[in-house]
């Protein structure tokens, strides 16, 4: 019988994570391996790209398996290297995604190619991914998706329009799967605001100084933030599905 009762700590417990090498998936696979989850870094870059990480992360058990969020048999083949190795899993730490800063007002520069790139990995590799691992995630114990979305997906502005849809369509998935997966698998998401890190390129110290400087709490987010939230709807938020958390620093309030 399921307790919702929170946990301090995931021992025995397995988390995949999609773009697992990136500044919000590592920082996420530091803190879920310190309490105790074993990790699955999901990236497609070659294996030695994910070692440095691997190497770093407390516990033992981890690995990285190869694979594209927008190639479906690589996620299938993904998901049957998971169970294999290790034996099912139980969370799932939806953080690949991909943008390019264009001005909203710039109609022209929003081609076809880009908006269906930025589509293809940031809603159908989503989906993709969560349709891999889903029945894992049914056998496991308390599962639990936990989406990256972003505070574009509510106001509309972003890097660039296409993104700000992209991301509202992850908020409705996360409230839609949430009813269709229930009661095994708990669905959740986490909004940030502006992360200091590489994910869009061209912003620098001084976007990041400027902007902070607008949000209530005085500065934009980090990696860890967000890693922060995504591990407390692991552990904490246990009553909680379709929710969508935000975790920018007041950003959203305007």
């Amino acid at each position: 019988m399921r307790t919702f009762a929170p946990r301090d700590r995931l021992d025995g417990r397995t988390a995949v994570i999609t773009g697992g090498t990136g500044a919000i998936g590592a920082a996420t696979a530091q803190r879920l391996a310190a309490l105790g989850a074993r990790i699955v870094l999901l990236h497609r870059g070659a294996d030695a790209d994910a070692q440095p990480l691997l190497a770093e992360l407390p516990g033992h058990g981890h690995f990285a398996v190869t694979a594209s969020v927008t190639d479906s048999a690589s996620l299938g083949a993904a998901a049957q290297t998971v169970r294999e190795r290790a034996g099912g899993a139980s969370m799932l730490i939806n953080c690949a995604g991909f943008t390019k800063p264009v001005p909203a007002a710039d109609l022209d520069a929003l081609d076809d190619a880009l908006i269906d790139e930025i589509f293809a990995v940031n809603w159908r590799g989503l989906f993709a991914g969560i349709r891999a691992f889903a029945p894992l995630l049914r056998e496991g114990e308390e599962s639990v998706i936990v989406n990256v979305s972003s505070i574009a997906g509510l106001s509309g502005q972003g890097s660039n329009l296409a993104y700000a849809a992209a991301k509202a369509g992850t908020d409705a998935l996360t409230k839609s799967l949430a009813k269709a997966l229930a009661p095994r698998i708990r669905v959740l998401a986490v909004s940030p605001g502006v992360v200091d890190t590489p994910f869009v390129p061209g912003r620098d110290a001084g976007f990041n100084d400027k902007v902070g400087a607008s949000i209530p709490l005085k500065r934009v987010g980090v990696a860890d933030d967000v890693a922060a939230a995504i591990t407390a709807c692991c552990t904490s938020f246990v009553y909680a599905t379709g929710s969508i958390f935000i975790a920018d620093g007041g950003r959203h309030l305007g």
